[in-house]
């Protein structure tokens, strides 16, 4: 394994790693995949705030959702963290006290190997990119303990995604995670979740720009076919509640939605330039085909898968200390798939609640509620 020369103030067991936020990449050979596949080169990428103490009991692995990426707190440049309210100095997650580390997920498209990244010809990975699982993300994530020279995390945390990401990282390695943090995720993902999924994907691969997933050497991409994908996909982040109370049936600006004779000249409501926006921003700076390997990893996810069921694979886990929270909103991982996942677990932790009318993403814009709770038990 090697860091790439590009980043500063690269990690090594006598530095200790760096304080800000700065953008790293480790070059790690080859991956042999869950499912029978293989990368022949693997690169990851990652960022990290703080320091590690001397006897490395202070590593937090920090895991993002779908279309997340590394940037968990303030850095360089002035750039905001995504989860700030949990990550930073004074933060419950304190940079000053713990060394953080985030990593970019296998199969995106953020600096770690991905669809669009080039294949050993030197041509983008695209359709021949392997299918990967949050258990492939697991393995390459744990060849930086190795690279730190630690036994295990302090804890390992993530939200949706990247709560199901902590989820497999305490089953697949129980003894290198002190503790597991579950936000606003579950043991396996549902009918109804795959449900969800399978829209957003069929609308990237029904955009003729797709090419069956080779359109980098086109003028074109599925920008379409994604940003139908998003609005889908948005549409389960938000509740009822919260889009019914911040734009009800209003217009948009001084657009008409009803009254014209000419349907192809109709206005729109306010709801619908909000999820035109949410697309657009999604499609500025997301590959689709890293949005088909991530949520597909997401839709195989069961942490039960080859380990006797979920109930088996979860009761054995009595080395990691669980901390599981939802969104009492949330209409994507429901609340009750947080209760029956702490139900199985030795100890029987409970669930702690952020309480919001946001539905889902509340697990990204009101997490702080859960900061006395997490001081008390993973970080006090």
């Amino acid at each position: 394994m090697s860091l790439d020369a590009r980043p500063r103030t690269a990690i090594t067991h006598q530095d200790r790693g760096a304080a800000d936020g700065t953008p790293r990449l480790l070059r790690s050979g080859a991956l042999q995949l869950e499912t029978g596949g293989r990368l022949p080169e693997v690169s990851l990428a990652f960022r990290t705030w703080g320091r590690l103490n001397p006897d490395g009991s202070n590593a937090v692995l920090v895991l993002h959702a779908l279309t997340g990426d590394a940037q968990v707190a303030d850095g360089p440049e002035g750039a905001h963290g995504w989860w700030r309210g949990l990550v930073g100095p004074g933060r419950v997650i304190d940079t000053e006290r713990y060394f953080v580390l985030a990593p970019a997920a296998l199969g995106g498209c953020s600096g770690t190997t991905g669809p669009a990244s080039a294949a050993p010809d030197g041509q983008a990975w695209g359709s021949r990119f392997p299918f990967i699982t949050l258990r492939d993300m697991a393995a390459l994530e744990a060849r930086l303990l190795d690279l730190l020279g630690l036994a295990s995390w302090h804890t390992v945390i993530g939200g949706s995604m990247g709560g199901a990401r902590a989820l497999e990282w305490a089953a697949t390695q129980p003894e290198r995670v002190r503790h597991c943090v579950v936000i606003a995720s579950c043991a396996a993902s549902t009918a109804e979740q795959i449900a969800w999924a399978q829209a957003q994907t069929a609308a990237i691969r029904l955009d003729p720009a797709f090419r069956g997933g080779d359109y980098y050497r086109h003028d074109d991409a599925p920008r379409v076919g994604l940003g139908i994908a998003r609005r889908l996909a948005h549409l389960s982040y938000r509740a009822e509640p919260e889009l019914e109370s911040r734009f009800g049936r209003a217009p948009q600006g001084a657009e008409t939605p009803l009254g014209s004779p000419d349907r192809q000249r109709r206005g729109r409501y306010a709801v619908e330039s909000y999820l035109d926006h949410q697309a657009e921003k999604l499609v500025g700076r997301f590959d689709a085909n890293a949005y088909l390997s991530l949520t597909e990893a997401l839709m195989s996810h069961d942490v039960g898968r080859g380990r006797g069921g979920v109930d088996a694979a979860l009761g054995q886990l009595d080395a990691v200390e669980f901390f599981v929270a939802a969104v009492d909103s949330d209409r994507l991982y429901l609340p009750g798939q947080s209760e029956a996942l702490a139900a199985a677990l030795p100890g029987k932790p409970g669930v702690e609640y952020i309480h919001s009318s946001m539905g889902h993403d509340g697990f990204l814009t009101q997490a702080e509620q859960l900061e006395p709770q997490l001081r008390a038990r993973v970080f006090g």
